[in-house]
């Protein structure tokens, strides 16, 4: 009798009670940041009350639909990882520049559009890269990525960037309780419900957060039942050269995010990240691009908030995402589920997103535990590539007098981290004068090698 062949976790399908219980967490964990998009760009444009709205909806229908495309995938479309997909941040003062000075939101889409095109046939060219990605690129990138979240965290604490009793004690006190019943949950509680830490510690945050008047549930009253967005609701999409050249930018710095998340991902589900399967994600990441320009939303990216759910809660199945996808279809389609999310404080995410966003960081630093750090410059690189990445963080008007290109790339602290860091290794490792050395004869990640050659190449490996 021939037994089964054993079910990946990346691919094993939980009972449906758990399904819905870690999709929505997800949720929860990328909700705020989902939404932001659509705000900050509707709102430098003065959009009225009635558009934001159609935009948020559109926003999480779309997300939903590239979280399925990413996670269930198609021919060659998507990674089929937990991955979690939402607007980028990258594209916000783009689209924020072409929105307000004449073009409005046809030009936005129109450069969302092609862009989204643009994505899709540079995949497989990406996708040939991964061996520019070893343990000691990624672990760096991984690490850049949880520090640059932290400060994301850090304004829910106090409240939300913006909130009129910003670091109030009463936030920090909110957000404190939530971070110590997530922790009890986790350390103390059976198995499956530590797995739901985040969920449960929100919904408590949440409960406890009514009868001290954190909560405004007046915008679930208003909120339409049922909102169906349709395509090119703002209008046909109109293309300008500017405002075309500035996206195709920020497409290539949400390539080099994506190409992270996967790499993370795939670090933390034991399910390596192959040329060909980055290149279906990436792919993915296209299609989902032009998706949100007809459907009057923006470009999208895997979310790195997800990423630390993965790790934190070691729940690896891409059916729990994809489920979590189903539900922000949901959430696009009645608004005024959404609404009901949408009142959840800031601080209450706080206190998970400092969990969640500490263990992205804590898997880059145990990627790094792979690579020997002695007789070679792989310190050095490490260090030059997490200042670069925590310095648009920590100081975010540094560039400002800075062509806009080059604010597009290096405003974000995971694209100058990785591009630095991916720059570094090639200089380091990887030119012919280090033809000698380890790095150079070590075989490029994802080619694989024979049982004699794979204890020969172990060091080399791990160098570079």
């Amino acid at each position: 009798m021939v037994s089964a062949t054993p079910v990946h976790p990346v691919d094993a399908v939980p009972p449906i009670r758990q399904l819905a219980a870690f999709g929505l967490q997800h949720v929860l964990a990328m909700y705020a940041g989902a939404v932001a998009v659509p705000l900050i760009v509707g709102g430098a444009m003065k959009l009225p009350p009635a558009d934001l709205a159609y935009l948020i909806t559109a926003d999480l229908l779309i997300c939903g639909v590239a979280t399925l495309i990413q996670c269930v995938g198609f021919w060659r479309f998507g990674v089929r990882l937990p991955i979690m997909q939402g607007c980028t941040f990258a594209a916000v003062s783009p689209m924020v520049l072409i929105g307000t000075e004449g073009g409005g939101l046809p030009a936005i889409y129109g450069s969302v559009i092609v862009a989204g095109l643009a994505i899709v046939l540079l995949a497989p060219v990406f996708g040939r890269l991964l061996r520019f990605f070893p343990p000691l690129v990624t672990g760096t990138v991984i690490l850049i990525i949880g520090v640059s979240l932290l400060p994301v965290a850090g304004n829910w604490v106090a409240g939300g960037a913006g909130a009129p009793d910003f670091g109030a004690p009463k936030n920090l006190a909110l957000a404190g309780f939530v971070l110590v019943v997530v922790l009890a949950v986790q350390g103390f509680a059976p198995a499956f419900l530590s797995r739901i830490a985040v969920l449960i510690g929100i919904a408590v945050g949440l409960a406890v957060s009514v009868p001290f008047g954190f909560t405004d549930f007046g915008g679930v009253g208003d909120a339409h039942w049922v909102g169906i967005s349709t395509p090119f609701h703002f209008g046909a999409p109109t293309f300008h050269a500017s405002a075309v050249i500035a996206m195709l930018v920020v497409a290539l710095v949400t390539m080099t995010e994506t190409t992270g998340d996967f790499i993370a991902v795939g670090e933390m589900t034991d399910r390596k990240v192959e040329p060909r399967a980055l290149a279906d994600g990436l792919r993915a990441d296209g299609l989902s691009t032009v998706l949100g320009g007809v459907f009057n939303t923006f470009p999208y990216t895997a979310f790195a908030q997800n990423v630390g759910l993965v790790g934190m809660t070691k729940v690896r199945s891409r059916w729990v995402v994809a489920a979590a996808g189903g539900i922000l279809v949901l959430l696009g389609l009645l608004p005024k589920l959404g609404a009901v999310i949408a009142a959840i404080p800031a601080p209450v995410l706080g206190g998970a997103g400092l969990v969640m966003f500490g263990t992205v960081a804590a898997s880059g630093l145990r990627t790094l535990a792979q690579v020997e750090f002695k007789d070679n410059h792989n310190l050095t690189i490490v260090a030059v590539s997490v200042a670069m990445g925590v310095l648009p963080v920590g100081v975010p008007t540094l560039y400002d007098q800075f062509p806009d290109w080059f604010q597009t790339v290096m405003h974000s602290g995971i694209s100058a981290g990785c591009l630095t860091a991916i720059v570094l290794n090639i200089l380091f490792n990887h030119l012919p004068s280090k033809a000698g050395s380890p790095a150079a004869t070590a075989a490029p990640v994802g080619v694989p090698v024979s049982r004699g050659e794979e204890s020969v190449q172990k060091a080399g490996d791990q160098r570079v």
